[in-house]
Order: C-alpha cells, then structure tokens, then sequence
C-alpha cells in the first residue's frame, strides 16, 4: 500500500444505487497510488454507508455525501471544490461501474506527468474502443462525439468520455460554478472549456467495457441535454 504521504493523485466515484460495484472498486484502485473520493448523492441502496464503512477500512478512502441527485455535473463539480480545498495534485474522473478499467488509472496519470494537462481515456483513437456494445449504443456514442467535434470545432476524438485526469491548475482556471451541464454534456463541457483556455489535452487508448452490474444513468433526457448544450457552448464560451 502507497503511504498517504506519496499520493498525490486523487480519483473522484460518483456514486448512486452502485451498492453492487461500489467496494469492488474502491478496492480494485488500491496500489494504483490514488486517494478515493467518493461522491455519493443519496443513494436510497445503501451505497453510501457502504462508502463509510470503506473510509474507515482503508486509509485512501474519503467520503463526500450530497443530500440529493442532481446529476454527475453537479457531483463532479463538488467533488472539484472538494479537492480543490486540499492539496491533491491531479483529479481524475471514473465511473464506479468497471466501464472503465482500474487498471489504466496510471496510464492517465502518466500522460499528466509526461506533459499533458488533461488526460483523456479514449474509446476513439487508435488501440481504443468498446466492448458488449450493440449498433445502436456505438451509433449514439461515436455519433455525439462527431457532432460535438464539428460543432465546436475540436480535434479531440471522445468528447464524451468520462475517465479523465486533471491537473490541479486546469481546475483552478475553469471557472467551475460557469459549468451548467448536469448529464454526459458535462464531459463535452470541461474538455471544451480546457481547450479554449489554451491547456493541452492529451487522447489515452482506452476499452470502455458495458456494465454487468447495477443499471445504466443514461436517459433520453440526458442524450437531449447534450443535443441541444453544444450549440450553445460554441456561442458563449470564449
């Protein structure tokens, strides 16, 4: 186990009703030289005294609860102001439902370390993709991250992904509470919002695996957020 000292990575879990993935990451991230934050909003499953009980467990746990479910925007940002309060070094974003591997958490780090200020888990570059995924979930997938390329004019692949590592500046830059996406727009927004500000973010091959535990977030009104979000970035972020 890395002493807490060393660590200077923290990796955010959102978390809502993932009582069946929950401790299986948290302890799948250890040896990875991360702290954990997990950032649970309620869950009515249990998860978050599942949360506790692991804080008290491992050393490299925290817990930040949220009183209700306003969106993984709004948990991420939350977590960002937590963090940012501390003295961790580089953010990371990750789903808490093994769609993304434990086992790349260094690659993104790495990529930080070697010059990136964003690090991007990609399913849309070369040595990239995804796995147990229908036509119509690739089409969705690879089609929204198309259109909010051209819209935007971005040469980043997956603008949609959500396993990220952050520089501690980059976050202390963005103006955090300006961030109005609450679904998978959010993802589009922070990238986008980086890119303006000038930081350099850097697409790492990652294999996005389905869920085989716990139910999916995704909503027709999340997909519609995102629709209609892009447009609008183009026209009032400067």
């Amino acid at each position: 186990m890395y002493p807490r000292a060393v660590r200077n990575a923290t990796v955010c879990l959102p978390t809502y009703n993932e009582r069946e993935n929950l401790e299986k990451m948290v302890r799948a991230l250890a040896g990875k030289g991360v702290d954990v934050l997990v950032v649970d909003d309620n869950s009515p499953d249990g998860t978050g005294e599942i949360a506790d009980r692991l804080a008290t467990e491992l050393d490299y746990v925290s817990v930040l609860h949220r009183d209700t479910k306003e969106g993984l925007g709004r948990a991420y940002i939350a977590a960002f102001h937590h963090l940012l309060a501390g003295d961790t070094q580089l953010i990371l974003e990750m789903d808490c439902d093994f769609s993304h591997d434990p086992a790349d958490v260094p690659r993104l780090i790495a990529a930080c370390e070697a010059g990136a200020d964003v690090a991007l888990g990609s399913r849309y570059v070369p040595g990239g993709g995804t796995r147990n995924w229908g036509i119509v979930r690739r089409t969705i997938s690879w089609g929204g991250s198309f259109y909010a390329r051209v819209i935007l004019g971005l040469d980043v692949r997956d603008l949609t992904g959500g396993f990220k590592c952050f520089r501690r500046h980059v976050l202390e830059t963005l103006d955090l509470d300006e961030v109005d996406a609450k679904g998978y727009a959010f993802q589009i927004e922070t990238t986008y919002r980086a890119v303006r500000r000038g930081f350099k973010v850097v697409e790492v091959p990652i294999v996005f695996s389905e869920r085989t535990e716990g139910h999916s977030k995704m909503s027709r009104s999340i997909v519609l957020e995102a629709v209609t979000r892009v447009p609008m970035l183009r026209l009032t972020v400067r």
